[in-house]
């Protein structure tokens, strides 16, 4: 497996055999897909033969765009960077600087301030203003590693085999094709009234976005695509998808670290939906083994999930 590159709010590694669980046994040797991409902790674990990425946010996908194409280079320049909070400033300057002139992908700059800024600004977080523009401050950190070399390399080899969009994620509806799986991960609903998330972008993802969302999942099933979504686990979102033949909805609990009230970065509910029928899925024993004991995946790369569960099975 390839540990994520960016540090991400809401990653997906603490609930990552719940959302295996719900995969084919087969998922290895099927197209993957991530519309909402963020920090990908589930495409970089998996690492598939082929299939997608995406995410709104132009300077998140220029990001992957760089460590695909031009690995070397950004670990280069990112090599330069100082944990100090005078250079953060200027540094988050210059990145929405060059976010507000305009910029073309690739572009190597953005993408080693983008790491350097993951890595030093307070908590990991990322957030934008109404402008687009990076604003979180400094964060204090001892001696934060900027630059997990062999982590970026690794990361590159497996986006090398990606087609990387900057779309909305309805481009999904365009390149999946049937007996392909797609996990989606869209930006949570507030789990309350006055709950405001942090936003990754500067667009904002609506209740008519998650109505759409939905639309995108029900096209998908009528064309014998398998997806899994995760969502926050509150009424609003749960009643778009009850009811619907063939989707299931399932309740699962992860820790929400990031929240301005303390009694509410506990284990909070979440929600997963999919189609992929009961008898193809993992289920939940062998996910745990696939995922607890499956850190070195050079043992079993070219392995069927069969092998591969033996293995593991041989470990414990």
């Amino acid at each position: 497996m390839v540990e994520p590159i960016l540090k991400w709010a809401g990653g997906k590694r603490q609930i990552l055999h719940e959302i295996v669980a719900l995969m084919p046994e087969d998922f290895r040797n099927r197209t993957f897909h991530e519309p909402f991409f963020g920090g990908g902790a589930v495409t970089f674990w998996m690492e598939p033969k082929k299939g997608t990425i995406n995410d709104i946010n132009p300077k998140l996908i220029n990001f992957y765009v760089v460590v695909r194409d031009h690995v070397d280079e950004l670990i280069e320049d990112a090599k330069r960077h100082k944990n100090e909070k005078e250079y953060f400033y200027k540094a988050r300057a210059e990145f929405n600087e060059i976010v507000r002139n305009g910029f073309e992908i690739p572009n190597i700059r953005l993408a080693s301030l983008l790491l350097y800024l993951n890595k030093t600004a307070f908590n990991g977080l990322y957030r934008e203003n109404r402008k687009g523009e990076f604003n979180v401050p400094f964060g204090r950190y001892k001696n934060p590693k900027i630059v997990y070399e062999d982590r970026l390399k690794r990361a590159s080899e497996v986006l090398r085999n990606l087609d990387i969009y900057n779309e909305d994620f309805t481009y999904i509806l365009r390149v999946a094709k049937p007996g392909d799986l797609v996990y989606f991960d869209p930006p949570y609903h507030p789990v309350s009234e006055t709950a405001s998330f942090t936003s990754y972008s500067k667009e904002d993802f609506s209740k008519k976005d998650q109505e759409r969302l939905r639309d995108v999942c029900l096209e998908l099933h009528e064309k014998g695509v398998y997806f899994i979504l995760s969502n926050s686990y509150v009424k609003p979102v749960r009643e778009l998808y009850e009811g619907i033949g063939g989707f299931e909805i399932l309740k699962i609990y992860a820790k929400r670290p990031i929240n301005s009230k303390a009694d509410r970065r506990g284990e909070m509910p979440e929600m997963l939906v999919t189609n992929v029928p009961i008898e193809l899925r993992v289920g939940r024993e062998k996910a745990r083994l696939i995922v607890n004991n499956g850190r070195s995946r050079t043992l079993v790369a070219s392995k069927s999930l069969v092998e591969y569960l033996t293995v593991a099975e041989r470990s414990t």
